[in-house]
């Protein structure tokens, strides 16, 4: 088998955790005899600065012929200027609509050898595994209006969260398969006592956990789910909420796992299915962090997870992804941690060298 890429490292320290990721692939090729065409793209700042967008027409439509899309990080400094025609985030957001994909799914779990890494309790964290399917082409992000003007009395500015039954009932849908192939329990996240767009939420998800009787529904409202997220979060399975409320959820959920440099994503344009091949861009959740950029110094495993997660979604490769999350829980019991798991006893590593103990690990070397 042969598969086309696109790869987009982006801003900061995308291009140095891209490459590990990259290599973790290129060992996967190596164990199970598949090549990988890799095309090579620019997004965000980058882009800006060599195209003057965020994300060309020519790299839209590149990443639209592949069959997935893997992406590191965008933004920086150089680029936050409020008053600025363009932002390096654009970019992200155009890749999402263009590509059409509506879902993103962003697992979060603790490995029992780093409980100790997290900010909270040992016995909190402790067997947390879940999963959160963050609707990702509507709401605040765009919904219209959405504008900044002056008026005689100020500034004033507007966003708008708007949802349709479709795009509720899609997204509603990829919960319930990711609770399916799971532990059968889908938490439905949203406002309806203050929010008109979260009482449609609730209907429709409700219209559509009829045809999943297997499934075990409940409501929570999104200030009720962040704090059990801290109290008691083994409690949750699959959670499936709107954009705004999936983005903040899971930057909070990404603390169980001890750092942001722990967790992948996975964003898709359709309804995930075991053997079913869908188109989807694949990323770590953590941002560009320019201040590390060069040095050899951030976590690649959530960029080399969401490689396995783009074997097993785009590829329909699970035993190939398997391999990937055995690769690395192995490193980890061997005692290997980057600068933002690090504990006491353990042996600090850097980018590339985490990179390469997992490539081996893929391999079945020592």
């Amino acid at each position: 088998m042969k598969a086309k890429l696109c790869v987009l490292p982006g801003d900061g320290v995308g291009p140095e955790v891209m490459d590990e990721g990259i290599k973790v692939l290129e060992s996967v090729g190596k164990k199970f005899g598949y090549s990988f065409d890799l095309h090579h793209g620019l997004i965000g700042g980058v882009a800006i600065d060599a195209e003057g967008t965020a994300l060309s027409a020519d790299t839209l439509q590149m990443c639209q012929s592949m069959d997935a899309v893997l992406l590191a990080a965008v933004g920086g400094p150089k680029w936050d200027d409020p008053k600025a025609r363009v932002h390096p985030e654009d970019g992200l957001l155009a890749l999402r609509k263009g590509l059409g994909l509506f879902a993103n799914l962003r697992p979060v779990k603790t490995f029992d050898m780093l409980v100790d890494a997290s900010n909270l309790k040992p016995n909190v964290v402790k067997g947390v595994d879940l999963v959160v399917v963050r609707e990702l082409t509507g709401g605040l992000y765009f919904g219209r209006p959405k504008r900044q003007w002056t008026t005689s009395r100020g500034r004033r500015a507007v966003d708008t969260m708007s949802y349709s039954e479709q795009e509720i009932e899609r997204i509603a849908r990829v919960g319930f398969e990711m609770a399916r192939a799971r532990r059968k329990k889908l938490t439905s996240v949203d406002k309806a006592n203050v929010l008109q767009t979260s009482r449609l939420w609730r209907e429709v998800v409700h219209e559509v956990a009829k045809g999943y009787p297997d499934i075990e529904l409940d409501d929570m409202l999104v200030d009720a789910t962040s704090m059990r997220l801290i109290q008691n979060p083994t409690y949750f399975d699959v959670i499936v909420t709107e954009n705004t409320f999936g983005d903040i959820l899971t930057d909070e959920a990404s603390m169980l796992a001890g750092s942001m440099g722990m967790l992948p994503s996975a964003s898709i344009a359709g309804v995930p299915k075991k053997g079913v091949k869908i188109f989807g861009m694949y990323e770590p959740i953590h941002g560009s962090a320019p201040r590390r950029a060069g040095l050899n110094m951030v976590n690649p495993i959530a960029t080399i997870v969401s490689v396995g997660m783009m074997l097993r979604y785009s590829l329909a490769l699970d035993k190939e992804a398997d391999a990937i999350d055995r690769a690395v829980e192995a490193v980890l019991k061997d005692g290997y941690r980057t600068y933002d798991i690090m504990s006491d006893g353990k042996t600090k590593v850097g980018t590339k060298e985490m990179g390469d103990l997992i490539a081996r690990k893929v391999l079945g070397k020592q």
